[in-house]
């Protein structure tokens, strides 16, 4: 990618775990486009899966950001005012059940477990968006990540389901709210990937033959797949989109 679609865009992309995530290949794609890019790791022993990624992306800024933590959200956005003083993108690429919810029944869920996943999964998005708002002075783009089972039953999901339904409404109310500010919002629905998220789902290996089988255009995405298409959502070419869900997916969304 040689045209500098974004370049002068200040984009904080959150949720880089290693060379697999989903994240690393949003930044990519944005770094590609000429944007300055602020990164953030979850603690000292994820920093150590993320740094070696840091020469190729060169982050302006990489903050340590874990949204349970009182504050810290906060403080990476203190720095991005401090240092840019302003912020054009946002991209939250940050999911977290109990396993133990994950594996089981829906109805068996606890209320802690339901809680703490609405919190990291969803409630974030909203904290990011509210700390963005007053950076993105001439409008913006704010991208979360969400996945099929929103909207479908797909075995083994268990309460991230009913999590990432809210968050892909929350994105249609957000859109809504901040769209008179310029503020454009919206979710990025990838088909399995193997990330290191998705590796806590029971029987994913299954999620992922399936879509190697079934998909329309017959072949898997990655995570560069879902940068480019993270990253056109966030280029002048869909200056009037906001409020959608992107299926990423080969088709898979389509079917019965």
């Amino acid at each position: 990618m040689s045209e500098q679609t974004l370049a002068g865009q200040v984009a904080l992309v959150t949720g880089i775990a290693n060379a697999n995530s989903i994240a690393y290949g949003v930044a990519k794609a944005l770094k590609a486009r000429g944007a300055e890019l602020v990164l953030t790791y979850l603690n000292g022993r994820t920093r150590d899966f993320v740094a070696p990624l840091l020469d190729e992306l060169k982050p302006a800024l990489f903050l340590e950001c874990d949204v349970q933590v009182p504050g810290s959200m906060e403080a990476v956005f203190a720095e991005i005012d401090g240092r840019f003083g302003k912020l054009d993108i946002g991209i939250h690429s940050i999911a977290f059940a109990p396993m133990d919810d994950l594996h089981g029944r829906i109805v068996d869920t606890s209320r802690e477990g339901f809680l703490q996943a609405m919190d990291i999964s969803c409630h974030s998005f909203v904290r990011l968006a509210a700390l963005a708002e007053p950076l993105m002075k001439t409008g913006g783009t704010l991208i979360t990540m969400s996945y099929y089972g929103a909207e479908k039953v797909v075995p083994n999901y268990g309460v991230m389901g009913p999590v990432k339904s809210a968050l892909e409404s929350t994105v249609r109310y957000m859109a809504n709210e901040l769209g008179p500010k310029k503020i454009r919002v919206h979710a990025v629905s990838p088909g399995p990937v193997r990330t290191r998220a998705a590796s806590g789902i029971r029987e994913f290996d299954l999620l992922i033959d399936e879509a190697a089988r079934k998909a329309p255009l017959g072949e898997l995405i990655d995570i560069d797949d879902v940068g480019a298409a993270t990253a056109f959502l966030c280029e002048p070419g869909a200056r009037r989109m906001t409020g959608t869900t992107l299926h990423v997916d080969g088709g898979m969304h389509i079917l019965a």
